[in-house]
């Protein structure tokens, strides 16, 4: 029998109740983690937790504020005071911002939108849970980025600097916490084919952009943004969470200061 990637780790999933936290939160039980899902919405956090509970996982829910820095720091300190250490951590938080607009009739405001609200939440979960973690055990922190970091598209200006923003956050945040430890990997999926039938923020994000060319979000999804891959086809809420299992286990202790790509190649690295 193969070993459980990540037994006995302590994992933190903020936003964990969204498409992808979810996700990767049914991922980290199924591979032996206590997780501990935060977020702002009782009912969907409650929802991954029983999946997680009827497989026999082990989940604790917490409604936390995730741009409340003193809610999250005590948040973390309990986790850690509780679980005796955070062994990994993810932010997977969802901010609504703007898409499809270009300069001339956006708004400073939903320009800095994602901006703020990307950036802040992860400095305020980072700051919160390195504390507690790496030295004698091994400290992982992921983060989610888009292909907007990259690509040249008009329309999404907000949306591309945050992402941007995230990465070079995550680069900057590995070189820091190297001596103690603890790694820092970003990962990059493209729109994932299945977050909007489970829930996800994008359905409403992506809903302009379809209207405007007169489609539906799995229309747009299935059309303009699959035939802008190499491989035709969108990521899966499952092949992030595997992947993200992966990146936390000691297996990939070798990675750290860099992005994970899964764009299934709509940007080239």
């Amino acid at each position: 029998m193969n070993a459980l990637l990540l037994e006995g780790k302590n994992a933190v999933i903020y936003g964990g109740g969204g498409a992808i936290g979810g996700a990767v939160a049914r991922v980290f039980a199924r591979e032996g983690a206590r997780v501990f899902i935060a977020g702002r919405t009782r009912a969907k956090l409650d929802a991954v937790a029983r999946d997680i509970a009827v497989t026999g996982g082990k989940v604790e829910t917490a409604q936390v504020d995730v741009l409340d820095q003193q809610a999250v720091e005590k948040h973390a300190d309990a986790v850690a005071e509780t679980a005796g250490g955070i062994d990994i951590a993810l932010n997977a938080v969802s901010v609504m911002h703007d898409q499809g607009t270009s300069l001339a009739d956006l708004s400073l405001e939903e320009f800095m939108r994602p901006i703020d609200g990307f950036l802040r939440t992860l400095f305020i979960t980072s700051k919160a849970v390195a504390r507690h973690m790496g030295r004698e055990r091994p400290g992982v922190i992921l983060t989610l980025s888009e292909p907007g970091s990259k690509m040249a598209v008009g329309g999404i200006l907000g949306h591309s600097v945050s992402a941007a923003g995230k990465e070079a956050f995550s680069r900057v945040l590995a070189a820091e916490l190297a001596p103690g430890n603890v790694r820092v990997i970003g990962i990059r999926p493209h729109a994932v084919a299945d977050a909007p039938a489970a829930g996800s923020y994008t359905k409403d994000l992506f809903e302009q952009t379809a209207a405007a060319a007169g489609q539906s979000v799995q229309e747009l999804l299935e059309g303009g943004m699959v035939q802008g891959t190499l491989l035709k086809r969108l990521p899966t809420l499952s092949e992030i969470a595997e992947t993200a299992a992966f990146l936390a286990s000691d297996r990939g202790g070798a990675m750290t200061g860099t992005i994970v790509n899964l764009s299934v190649g709509a940007l080239v690295d």
